[in-house]
């Protein structure tokens, strides 16, 4: 017989305790201890083999043969970037992201692309009906006899049908309502989060599946379930952006086939998701020409330059205490550079509120984009404009001087092409390399004197 034990599991870490606690001693949060009943068998014989065939040794890796991983295109260029160039046969994907960003039309779009290209795709939706889900791919018209649709939670039931079907990629949307019916704990319950992921991730690896799920996210923007879901998956994406924005940007954070640093970027319309190939011209096609506290940097965004606009607004305080606050970068930043004109250029800044933003929704957080940021808070200090052909590259250290950054070519020729006809670079970028026609590349060392070349003074 089998034995019923009782414990406590925190929703949000996976920490297991035999008795109720009001803080968890694993990650800190309170009131996440929640009651699972365990079902404890008695297992006869040492060990249990999920999977039939031989036992593994120890192999030298000099022996090892090296096998370049076949990969499949869809027609998103965008989307085959961030993967690292194509979907991996059996690798098994999350993505996560706000309600109503875009994942389900997203993986629907990319659905019937591979429909198109004879590849048999399972569409599992357990927040939808078979109905709702034909009705969005009438409205993007995404309809393809390869595209197969299954509403279904039950993972016994959605095992059966993947052995029926034998499709090449399976799509899960959402990881969070798919349950299995030996685990007793509610759907979306830790236990049932990881028991569910660990036998999607057997029926990828064993019958070499490319899996797709969605996973919901918290308040905070993490995934939402045990910091476990995102090591056993091979690939996780973030998909980002405000709904209040038509922009949408797709990022990697963990890739066991490619990069993390690349970055895709569609915009949402009646259509459904279109990419974007010049990101530049979009992020810089309001750009108020004349307008103090407005600079545009080259930001590299894994091996695509992107030119965006930063603007800053300073204005003397109304309250005790000045105010710091920024989007689409960290305000920490600000307050050290502000701190660093204050003490090596001599602007008064301590009795100043300062407000910063980068234009288009986009999150920059290399050290690159520190010499525009103080280009900004000095424009609008002095309300004095820079010019609007001017760009701004550059790392700003703590006594004032401008340092070397990477791939500087790549961000010098992006801004040629966008018609900038001046770019101030660190002194230390300047050799090795040649110049584009048309633009002047200028080397400053010291904050001080990039504010000469920039606001004359």
């Amino acid at each position: 017989m089998a034995k019923k034990k009782t414990k406590f599991m925190c929703q949000s870490c996976g920490y297991e305790s035999p008795k109720w606690m009001g803080r968890c001693p694993g990650c800190g949060e309170w009131n996440q201890m929640v009651e699972e009943v365990e079902v404890v068998s008695k297992a006869k014989g040492a060990f249990h083999h999920t999977a039939p065939g031989t036992a593994a040794k120890a192999t030298p890796i000099t022996s090892i043969e090296s096998i370049e991983e076949p990969r499949i295109k869809t027609n998103m260029k965008e989307l085959n970037r961030v993967l690292g160039g194509g979907v991996v046969p059996g690798s098994l994907v999350l993505i996560g992201g706000d309600p109503g960003i875009g994942k389900s039309t997203l993986l629907l779009q990319v659905s019937a692309q591979l429909a198109r290209l004879k590849q048999k795709v399972m569409y599992i939706s357990g927040e939808e009906s078979v109905k709702q889900t034909k009705l969005r791919a009438d409205r993007l018209n995404v309809l393809s006899p390869e595209l197969f649709v299954y509403a279904e939670t039950n993972m016994e039931s959605i095992h059966q049908a993947i052995d029926e079907i034998k499709p090449d990629f399976v799509i899960v949307d959402s990881i969070q309502t798919v349950y299995n019916p030996e685990v007793t704990s509610a759907p979306g319950s830790v236990s049932q989060v990881r028991e569910c992921t660990a036998e999607l991730m057997r029926i990828a690896k064993i019958n070499g599946i490319a899996i797709f799920i969605v996973g919901h996210v918290t308040k905070e923007g993490s995934i939402a379930g045990p910091r476990l879901l995102e090591h056993m998956v091979d690939t996780v994406l973030y998909f980002e952006g405000e709904r209040h924005h038509t922009y949408r940007i797709l990022r990697a954070v963990k890739n066991r086939f490619g990069s993390t640093n690349e970055m895709g970027i569609f915009e949402m319309k009646e259509a459904g998701l279109e990419e974007v190939e010049n990101p530049s011209e979009i992020f810089l096609e309001e750009r108020s020409k004349g307008a103090s506290g407005s600079t545009v940097v080259a930001s590299m965004e894994g091996t695509r330059p992107v030119l965006v606009e930063i603007q800053a607004l300073i204005s003397p305080m109304s309250f005790g205490n000045p105010r710091r606050m920024a989007t689409g970068i960290d305000h920490n930043r600000v307050s050290l550079l502000m701190a660093v004109l204050e003490k090596r250029v001599g602007m008064l800044l301590q009795n100043q509120d300062a407000y910063l933003k980068v234009a288009g929704g986009v999150k920059l957080d290399e050290p690159a984009i520190d010499l525009a940021i103080a280009i900004s808070v000095a424009s609008s200090f002095r309300d004095s404009p820079t010019r609007a052909t001017d760009c701004f590259i550059g790392e700003i250290g703590l006594t004032g001087e401008v340092r070397r950054v990477s791939r500087i070519e790549q961000r010098v020729q992006e801004a040629a092409k966008l018609g900038f006809d001046r770019v101030i670079i660190p002194t230390n970028n300047i050799g090795g390399w040649s110049f584009p026609d048309g633009i002047n590349v200028i080397g400053v060392s010291t904050v001080s004197e990039a504010l000469q070349f920039a606001l004359g003074g």
